[in-house]
């Protein structure tokens, strides 16, 4: 197998080796956990190189998809309009050889039209099950905000328990099952804004904005031609499902467990850490952020070649989690304070182990 450098990301991760761990068994078993994280990230570097292909720039979106994805959440995607949401989701399913299916959601859409029905077949004497699109591996949920609540509850259900009931037949869907849902932040008329406790069950909520000059100049020379770039398959549906199940066994030291629980913490009593907001958040994060914080710190490590947790993980996945989990107050939003603001005063003022 072709070797590839130590970090997709231009950095070497085994500086620190021991610093996290306290025995000698800690020790040995940090050595196999990172054998394994650098097999698993020469699996990974060819998904990046193929992406590349494809989507101009949006780096940082492409690699906070793929943290998702290892840890076994979903993502909400949120930008303007042309600047290639779709298109990345779309490639991102092809490069890993999975299923896929776009939703456009709309106002007239109706559950069935998510999960399925069941349905009178004469033939048989006896009714039929007809499988919904939420019946495949990569599900791209374009502007989710578009159709009506029960719609929305119809998918987001399908996310949280991996099943779909239909009509009292309990179907279980096949993994991995990734969805990414896309919402447009310019237009409200003819929307439904999803819920706080619904939204919360998004993994990350990405924010996607322009290209630079450069890329966008990119953008014109690779997709004005007569050839269009075409990406490869390069990852199995077998593979991601092993990617999973090694990334919970990445090794996280107590005091970073810690400091993600501070982080959470501070979203909910700010002046307990110092931290003067005045009633700028009305609701803070719940457990939930805490589970996701420590299994896309796990994913980024891995990212990074490690089998290890260092607390630059934690940070590099915060603004991710944590930004659709704060609520502000009608006062923050008066002072034009969001929740990024707020995520960057907590991780400049919660102690780093």
């Amino acid at each position: 197998m072709k070797e590839y450098p130590t970090s997709i990301f231009g950095k070497s991760g085994f500086d620190a080796l021991y610093e996290y761990g306290s025995s000698e068994g800690t020790k040995l078993n940090s050595d196999e956990l990172n054998r394994s994280a650098r097999h698993y990230l020469n699996d990974l570097e060819p998904v990046f190189l193929e992406m590349k292909k494809i989507v101009v720039g949006q780096e940082n979106v492409i690699s906070h998809l793929v943290t998702a994805l290892i840890s076994g959440g979903h993502v909400l995607l949120e930008g303007v309009p042309g600047i290639a949401k779709t298109l990345t989701v779309h490639t991102l399913s092809r490069v890993l050889d999975c299923s896929f299916t776009r939703i456009q959601f709309t106002p007239d859409l109706l559950p069935a039209d998510i999960i399925g029905t069941k349905i009178f077949d004469r033939s048989e004497s006896g009714f039929k099950t007809f499988r919904g699109p939420v019946f495949h591996q990569f599900i791209l949920a374009d502007e989710i905000n578009r159709a009506p609540p029960k719609v929305q509850s119809a998918l987001l259900e399908a996310m949280q328990e991996m099943q779909v009931t239909i009509q009292g037949e309990t179907i279980r869907l096949e993994k991995p099952f990734f969805v990414m849902a896309t919402q447009n932040p310019l237009e409200s008329e003819g929307t439904y804004p999803l819920p706080d406790a619904q939204v919360d069950r998004f993994m990350f909520k990405i924010l996607m904005d322009y290209p630079s000059c450069s890329e966008e100049l990119d953008i014109l020379n690779r997709y004005t031609g007569d050839e269009m770039p075409v990406p490869d398959a390069v990852l199995s549906v077998e593979k991601i499902n092993e990617l999973q199940v090694f990334a919970r066994k990445i090794h996280i030291e107590q005091s970073i467990l810690e400091y993600v629980v501070r982080l959470t913490d501070a979203t909910r009593h700010p002046e307990q850490f110092g931290i003067d907001l005045g009633d700028c958040i009305e609701w803070g994060a719940s457990p939930r952020a805490s589970v996701w914080l420590v299994l896309g710190s796990k994913a980024h490590a891995l990212l990074e070649g490690r089998g290890y947790v260092i607390p630059e993980d934690v940070i590099a996945v915060a603004h991710a989690v944590l930004r659709h989990r704060i609520l502000i107050s009608y006062e923050g939003l008066s002072r034009g304070i969001r929740p990024d603001d707020v995520i960057d005063r907590m991780l400049g003022t919660v102690e780093i182990p």
